[in-house]
């Protein structure tokens, strides 16, 4: 096959990506490994972290336009109460993680709905479910990508002048030969605060399953995980009790603090206020993630509020899942201990009332596109990440070390996002690292790999460290990187130019800036204090 621009991970920078060159009259090829497109979105069932302004202002026009197709779903589609039908910033699940927790397969529907009209012009083709498996290069280009279908042999090698690697774990790096680093980065490399003395590549953020419950009435209980006596008994240092427990360490503070859970509370989901500023949220929770509140909802058309799970008890770092030989083993090893925390809940989770257990908790897998229960993949936190030609690093934006002045004023700025610092327990034995962060710009530094001429990153495999990884991740921050980058190809065919030369080139930064900002793309803060 060929195409103007291979997208090669159809997760939320890979849409966007797409999107992005679609709208500047360029062909593409999106491919996907799994049956969602959106990543952690939508397969890996993760609603969306954002920051406290995302409503007035800090995201991109097409995420925007995102966010209001999946309340425009609702309100078309689901039998919503009066009241929530008419609220503005209708958060459907009521949840206190985002201003909009929703169900994954909405947020699909959006997604494929935005897409539709350039597959019905074939100027984009979708692969799925299709990974890479093999590249071609020509010096510091990447001449070709093979991909294969995920339950065959069948194999289809596409070329493309620009190739954008937008996979979760920066798959196409070492298959083009691309220099990247992997985990924890010494501070003698980067200066930073948080950084140990000596490099870890080994030492990443834990991954997770996550997964989908109700409660209803009767005994939901099933089989017994086959390693479920493990995980009941695994007891991690620094947690302050066993791993399956309501007690996790405070990210904040990483003191010893108690959780609870209370399924279906009789409370007004119109109340609740999401802002990350104020609390984390996950004091209780059952209300942390709830993707869907019943009385937003007209009554009897939901039996329970739906809760995803994405908690700290299900956090596996007992191992990294990247350029290690048992990576497989990993995987399912995370897949057990989510089986494992559910079996927990329904038998022997402490409740309120001193009994244990919750047996009318149900799996809703459906919800999610897969038949174990879990979501179809792995929530993956940290990349491989290119070495790129500028590498944020913690001092640039740590709230700490910058204060008033803010976060660094890139002037090769080609986005900005918020969050703070968030690194959870990590392979190499570490408790939470958070930390305050200024609102900050992406610098187009960051998505131009040292050599390679043709390959951009489009998600989590930016030019960050270990440490600002942990703010430059999440979902906004994501689709704005791939929205650049998807840009920036397309800019770069549409006037014969390179990634590198419209970077070091004051007059062509300025003109892909302002094309950046025509698109809706913002480019700088206004005056906000981080958190």
């Amino acid at each position: 096959m060929r195409t103007d621009v291979l997208v090669v991970g159809g997760g939320l920078g890979g849409v966007a990506a797409a999107l992005a060159a679609l709208r500047a009259g360029r062909s593409v090829v999106l491919t996907e490994e799994f049956d969602w497109l959106g990543g952690q979105l939508t397969s890996q069932a993760v609603p969306p972290d954002e920051h406290s302004w995302v409503e007035q202002f800090g995201v991109t026009a097409s995420y925007r336009a995102l966010r209001d197709g999946i309340r425009d779903y609702y309100r078309r589609h689901y039998p919503l109460t009066a009241a929530a039908r008419d609220a503005v910033q209708l958060n459907p699940g009521a949840g206190y993680v985002s201003k909009l927790c929703h169900e994954p397969r909405v947020a699909l529907a959006v997604l494929e709905a935005m897409l539709a009209p350039y597959r019905a012009g074939r100027r984009l083709q979708v692969l799925q479910p299709y990974r890479p498996v093999a590249a071609d290069t020509d010096g510091d280009r990447v001449t070709a990508v093979t991909v294969q279908h995920r339950e065959s042999d069948e194999r289809i090698t596409i070329t493309a002048p620009y190739v954008l690697d937008a996979t979760e774990t920066g798959e196409l790096l070492p298959l083009t030969g691309t220099e990247y680093v992997t985990g924890f980065e010494s501070q003698s490399t980067t200066g930073e605060p948080s950084a140990p003395a000596e490099a870890q590549p080994l030492n990443m953020q834990a991954v997770s399953y996550c997964f989908a419950v109700d409660h209803v009435d009767g005994d939901q209980i099933g089989d017994k995980p086959a390693n479920y006596a493990y995980w009941r008994n695994y007891q991690p240092e620094f947690w302050g009790d066993r791993l399956l427990s309501w007690t996790a360490p405070n990210p904040r503070t990483l003191e010893s603090s108690k959780r609870t859970f209370t399924p279906n509370p009789d409370d007004d989901p119109l109340a609740v206020i999401a802002d990350q500023r104020r609390t984390g949220g996950d004091t209780n929770l059952w209300t942390f993630r709830r993707i869907a509140a019943r009385r937003q909802f007209v009554p009897g058309a939901y039996e329970s509020d739906i809760c995803l799970v994405n908690w700290p008890m299900i956090d596996y770092f007992d191992g990294p899942v990247i350029d290690v030989p048992d990576a497989a083993k990993h995987l399912a090893a995370a897949q057990e201990l989510s089986l494992a925390v559910f079996y927990w809940l329904q038998t022997e989770a402490p409740r309120a009332d001193g009994g244990t257990g919750f047996p009318g908790l149900r799996l809703r897998g459906e919800l999610l596109g897969s038949t174990n229960g879990l979501a179809q993949a792995p929530y993956i936190r940290e990349s491989r990440r290119i070495k790129a030609e500028y590498t944020i690093v913690e001092q640039d934006l740590s709230v700490a070390v910058r204060g008033a002045r803010g976060a660094v004023e890139y002037a090769d700025s080609v986005g900005v996002g918020m969050y703070r610092i968030d690194l959870h327990p990590s392979t190499g034995g570490d408790n939470y690292i958070d930390v305050a962060s200024s609102p900050f710009r992406i610098p187009l530094g960051a998505l131009i790999p040292e050599r390679v001429e043709n390959l951009l990153p489009a998600g989590k495999n930016l030019g960050t460290t270990h440490v600002t990884n942990g703010c430059y991740r999440l979902h906004p921050v994501e689709w704005n990187i791939g929205e650049s980058a998807g840009a920036l190809a397309a800019y770069c065919l549409n006037h014969d130019t390179t990634p590198r030369a419209v970077r070091n080139t004051p007059t062509s930064l300025s003109t892909f800036q302002s094309t950046l900002v025509a698109q809706g793309i913002e480019l700088n803060w206004p005056d906000v204090t981080g958190y």
